[in-house]
């Protein structure tokens, strides 16, 4: 089983009819997981937390889309969440890859599709 650590990578996303690959912020330790995004205007790319299986938007600006993913990064639900709000937990998932509302639709991300996630050496352990 992987260990993850804070850092950058890459989130492939490999849905018909193409394939597409965005920035990725890693947030695995306890600080940058309740951090997450609170306090930014926006996100480029997106940003996982790991381990998780619920989010809320409590303290944040903008809306977001939040893919949950299960131990082999099978996408279980996504949720398009307003500020404010309190996501429900999610069964089985393991990460949340959370993004700027609509962006998971324009990049094919929705229940069944597998994502790949990849972090720099240094970036797991």
């Amino acid at each position: 089983m992987r260990t993850w650590r804070d850092g950058e990578g890459t989130l492939t996303v490999a849905a018909a009819p193409r394939v597409r690959e965005v920035p990725l912020r890693i947030a695995a330790s306890y600080r940058t997981r309740r951090q997450g995004l609170l306090g930014q205007d926006g996100v480029e790319g997106a940003l996982m937390l790991t381990p998780c299986g619920s989010v809320h938007t409590f303290g944040m600006r903008f809306a977001i889309d939040v893919a949950y993913l299960d131990r082999k990064f099978t996408v279980l639900a996504v949720r398009t969440m307003e500020p404010g709000r309190l996501g429900l937990p999610r069964l089985r998932a393991r990460h949340v890859v959370e993004a700027e509302a609509g962006a998971m639709e324009r990049w094919g991300v929705r229940p069944g599709v597998r994502l790949e996630l990849r972090a720099p050496a240094d970036a797991a352990g």
